[in-house]
């Protein structure tokens, strides 16, 4: 399956990255055919500072392309390898799925010694929690592909870069399966949404399910 696949060098400066990453979300939006983009992020010799020395208007500009990227139609994979480090872990916290080809590394964004205070603190909290994101920020800011899997940070390992793309085109063909997206919105709605607001959306979801499960034996029977 020949899916979209592109390469982000993140060694660029943060004004150049925001507008390459920017240009990388304008060209997934125009497909309308494509299900799942495939993002190769090249790292190996990011910046161990980020973002440096910048305006807050370039800031949330980055933060800007990087909710656009989120919020794609599209299932976001993204494939790290190497060293990955500020802006590169700030797109992996935004995508769908990561997958990390063995020899990875993760440091999370530091500026002047910090931890960089960007919705990558937000992503990160909201995905492991206060105490574990806090136990990072003081003991663990740079994490090896295991420790990265056992946090979930990544959720699948490759041994190599062609065995990290085809990970990604098996997920392509799971993921464009429409059922498959109505529980991916589901679950991306959960984490927002009050029980009762939340309990008639799964209750449709479930009926709508119910339909198509008795569609299914009828068609069988027939």
């Amino acid at each position: 399956m020949k899916i979209p696949l592109a390469a982000l060098d993140m060694t660029r400066p943060p004004v150049e990255l925001t507008a390459a990453l920017n240009a990388l979300c304008d060209e997934a939006e125009s497909d309308r055919h494509a299900t799942t983009f495939v993002l190769r992020l090249s790292a190996a010799l990011a910046p161990a500072a980020w973002p440096g020395d910048v305006t807050v208007s370039a800031v949330n500009r980055w933060e800007r392309a990087v909710r656009r990227l989120e919020m794609l139609d599209t299932t976001t994979v993204v494939i790290a390898e190497g060293h990955c480090a500020g802006p590169a872990v700030e797109l992996l916290l935004a995508a769908d799925v990561c997958v990390g080809v063995q020899g990875l590394s993760l440091a999370l964004p530091v500026n002047d010694g910090y931890f960089w205070p960007s919705m990558a603190l937000y992503r990160l909290v909201r995905r492991l929690g206060t105490h574990r994101t806090r136990q990072l920020l003081l003991w663990d800011t740079d994490l090896p592909l295991d420790r990265a899997l056992e946090l979930g940070l990544i959720d699948r390992g490759a041994g190599n870069a062609a065995e990290a793309e085809a990970i990604a085109r098996a997920l392509s063909g799971h993921l464009a399966d429409r059922e498959t997206a109505l529980r991916r919105q589901l679950i991306a709605e959960a984490a927002t949404a009050e029980y009762d607001e939340a309990l008639g959306i799964h209750l449709a979801a479930c009926d709508r399910e119910l339909r198509r499960l008795r569609a299914g034996t009828l068609g069988r029977a027939a």
